[in-house]
C-alpha cells in the first residue's frame, strides 16, 4: 500500500519538476544594421539568469551591445562592444523582460552569419544547487527532494500569479461588459428620442402643408 502512494508522488514530483524547468538556449541570427530582441512573460520576485555569447563563422568575432529593459522600461543591463557577458538579476515588476542585441563592430566582412548564443534561466532553474549542496551538505536523495520542494513553490506561485492575472482580467472584463452595456442602452435611448423628434416634425410639416 505505501509503495502505491509513493510511486505517484513520485511521477507526480517529476511531472512538476519539468514543468518549472524555464531554461531556454536561443539562437539569434543578428542583422548588419537594427535590432534582434527577445522577451519572456515574467512574474515579480523571480530571480533570472543569461549567458550570452558571440558566434561567428571566423577567428575574429565581432564586438555587440546588449540591453535589457522590464516592462516599465528600466534599465536592468546595458554593455557595449562585448562578445560574451552575462547578467542577473530579481523581477520587480510583472510583464515582459526585454534583451535586445544589436551589431556594433561593422568591419566585419558580408555575408558572414553572425549569431549569438542566450542561455536564459528563470526561477528554480537559475539557482545554484551545486552552492546549496556545498552550504548545507546534502547530496543524492535529499538534494533531489530539496530541487522537489523548490519545485512545488514555484507551481505554487504561479498558481497564485494565474489566479491574480485571471481576477484583474475578469475585473477588466465586467467593466467592459458594463460599459458596453451602459453604452448599448445609451444608443438606444438616443434612437428613440431622435424617432420620435423626426415623427413629430414630420406631423407638423405634412399639417402645415395641410396634407393631414
Amino acid at each position: 500500500m505505501r509503495r502505491e502512494v509513493v510511486l505517484p508522488l513520485f511521477l507526480l514530483c517529476f511531472f512538476a519538476m519539468d514543468l518549472v524547468r524555464t531554461a531556454h538556449s536561443i539562437w539569434l541570427n543578428l542583422p548588419p544594421s537594427g535590432t534582434k530582441c527577445v522577451s519572456e512573460e515574467i512574474q515579480t520576485n523571480v530571480v533570472v539568469l543569461a549567458d550570452y555569447v558571440v558566434v561567428a563563422d571566423h577567428t575574429h568575432s565581432p564586438t555587440i551591445s546588449v540591453k535589457v529593459t522590464s516592462p516599465y522600461g528600466n534599465n536592468l543591463h546595458h554593455s557595449e562592444n562585448v562578445t560574451h557577458g552575462q547578467f542577473a538579476f530579481t523581477t520587480t515588476e510583472a510583464g515582459n523582460y526585454l534583451v535586445c542585441f544589436w551589431l556594433t563592430d561593422h568591419t566585419h566582412q558580408a555575408g558572414i552569419e553572425i549569431s549569438v548564443n542566450l542561455d536564459w534561466r528563470t526561477g528554480i532553474a537559475a539557482k545554484d544547487w551545486e552552492s546549496v549542496a556545498k552550504k548545507e551538505k546534502i547530496e543524492g536523495v535529499e538534494l533531489e527532494l530539496r530541487k522537489l520542494e523548490g519545485a512545488v513553490e514555484a507551481i505554487h506561485e504561479n498558481l497564485l500569479y494565474l489566479k491574480e492575472r485571471e481576477a484583474d482580467m475578469r475585473m477588466v472584463s465586467e467593466r467592459t461588459n458594463a460599459r458596453v452595456a451602459w453604452y448599448s442602452i445609451m444608443s438606444l435611448g438616443v434612437c428613440i428620442v431622435a424617432s420620435t423628434l423626426q415623427i413629430w416634425y414630420l406631423k407638423r410639416f405634412f399639417q402645415k402643408k395641410k396634407l393631414i
